[in-house]
């Protein structure tokens, strides 16, 4: 029994030794390796981008136009319709805060009073001089009038009274006609500072009336039938209550036309050499799972930017949506995969079968014996995969990672 025991455990032995010397002698069998064959049918070279859809036509719902004509810079929102209202023409969409508004009103009234009651003081005022001046020309002339008198009646006196007479008469005459060139002069003064009143007085009123009239405009209306949709101040955040709008730009919301769909996004500079105007775009709707829409780039920038939390500088891209959907909303989140290049019946493998070694790519294809290390000729590659022109057939089994053991492999060229 003990005998039959020995020789049991050393055949055991026996059996272990010669199956570790068979797998360690037959590598590719080891359960650590994966293998893949190539996948035939299209290849695409694609750029995964978020978005936001947008109307490509919008009709612009606007706060006071000329407020920076009187002055001020911006204007809060006190109250807002909310986002995705559908309006008619007319309906009440903002109200904005007056109070900057109100004060300048109040301002410009009491400037109205000051040049209303400086016009009226200044037409008293000349009017009240002219008269006196009025009154010492018909003097003046009475005056001339007795020392011609004087004078005719001189003739029969001695020559030195006719002289003085004479001289009484021409020093009145020059008297009288001094005050009415004098007088002239001070009357086209007079005009002129009643104009001048007059003109403060209009443009006082003016003022008025524009204030006035802008004042209107800050209770903001729809200027036709439309969903609303709130416009984004310039750090991207969509105008709430609360928010200002700005002299140089009085958007409050727009009313987008839903017939027209663009998805705007934004591509990293590493990416943006790559993306064109005209290129083939898939765009899927966060919103709703599994649907696709055609598009097609628009646009590209040519200048670079940095979006709100983030270093990295973005191009711009418009994306046009090809379809037309009831279902598309402004500011929906799309996913864009942007087509940089694709073809049809393409042989590809995923990138973690393929190495380089010297500027060659290649790959290992699982024989019954060793490895083959086979050389490729590569063509499109995107994330995940590279098409493969030349080297291997469909049929051919790859090491999804390097076999365990490459040592003294030649590679196999084209």
């Amino acid at each position: 029994m003990k005998i039959s025991k020995i020789l049991i455990g050393g055949a055991i032995v026996v059996a272990i030794a010669l199956g570790i010397a068979w797998f360690t002698s037959n590598p590719q069998e080891d359960s650590t390796d994966i293998f893949v064959t190539a996948t035939e049918g299209d290849f695409q070279v694609v750029v995964t981008t978020s978005g936001e859809l947008r109307a490509k036509n919008s009709t612009e719902i606007l706060g006071p136009r000329r407020i920076r004509d009187v002055g001020i810079r911006q204007v809060q929102i006190n109250w807002l319709i909310p986002e995705g209202t559908v309006v008619k023409e007319g309906e009440l969409v903002a109200r904005l805060d007056q109070s900057e508004l109100l004060t300048k009103i109040q301002d410009v009234k009491i400037s109205l009073e000051t040049s209303q009651s400086e016009l009226t003081s200044t037409k008293l005022d000349t009017a009240l001089s002219l008269s006196k001046a009025r009154n010492n020309i018909i003097n003046l002339n009475y005056d001339m009038e007795e020392r011609k008198a004087e004078m005719e009646q001189s003739k029969y006196e001695a020559p030195a009274t006719q002289q003085k007479a004479k001289i009484a008469y021409q020093k009145a005459e020059r008297t009288y006609e001094q005050a009415k060139a004098n007088y002239e002069k001070e009357e086209a003064q007079a005009r002129a500072q009643v104009r001048t009143k007059q003109l403060e007085l209009n443009k006082a009123q003016n003022q008025l009336n524009e204030y006035l009239s802008l004042q209107d405009q800050f209770t903001v209306t729809a200027p036709a039938d439309g969903m609303v949709i709130y416009d984004r101040e310039w750090d991207g955040r969509k105008i709430a209550t609360g928010s200002s709008i700005g002299a140089w730009n009085p958007v409050v919301a727009t009313l987008p036309d839903l017939t027209e769909m663009e998805s705007i996004t934004y591509v990293n500079e590493i990416d943006i050499q790559k993306v064109a105007k005209d290129q083939e775009v898939i765009i899927g709707l966060d919103a709703v799972a599994g649907k696709e829409l055609n598009g097609k780039i628009v646009s590209v920038a040519n200048i670079g930017e940095k979006r709100p939390n983030s270093d990295a500088k973005v191009f711009e891209v418009v994306i046009s949506v090809l379809q037309k959907d009831t279902t598309l909303r402004p500011a929906m989140t799309t996913s864009n995969q942007i087509i940089i290049s694709q073809k049809k019946s393409a042989l590809s493998i995923p990138l973690e079968c393929l190495h380089t070694q010297d500027s060659s790519s290649f790959v290992f294809i699982k024989t019954k014996t060793r490895p083959v290390k086979q050389q490729v000729e590569t063509g499109l590659i995107n994330e995940n995969f590279a098409e493969i022109v030349q080297g291997i057939k469909p049929e051919d089994e790859l090491f999804l990672t390097l076999p365990q053991d490459t040592t003294g492999i030649p590679l196999r060229e084209l």
